[in-house]
């Protein structure tokens, strides 16, 4: 299990443990909120493409299969424009981010 917004049993490298000095907890901040709310509808899509590829996959129907593989494509598609959505957010949330 891991857990991305602590640092218990952390140490660095000369052993000495990582100290957070964050005064507000991850979850108030809103770049961190943004970031994980695109990879929750990462998630969902992910799913639904899962889903899209089973029924292009292992349909009878000839008219089925083609509407599956319609949406996998625009499933896709999609999931492209949210994935640079994701790395742009990412991007924005390391210290020094230039913003374009």
């Amino acid at each position: 299990m891991h857990n991305l917004d602590t640092t218990t049993g952390r140490n660095r490298t000369d052993g000495h443990p990582i100290e957070d000095d964050r005064e507000e907890s991850p979850s108030d901040d809103p770049r961190r909120r943004e970031l994980m709310a695109l990879h929750a509808e990462r998630a969902e899509m992910e799913q639904h493409l899962a889903r899209a590829e089973q029924e292009r996959l292992y349909l009878a129907d000839p008219a089925a299969v083609a509407a599956a593989a319609d949406a996998e494509a625009a499933l896709l598609a999609e999931l492209d424009r949210l994935m640079t959505r994701i790395r742009a957010a990412e991007y924005r949330s390391q210290p020094g981010a230039r913003s374009w």
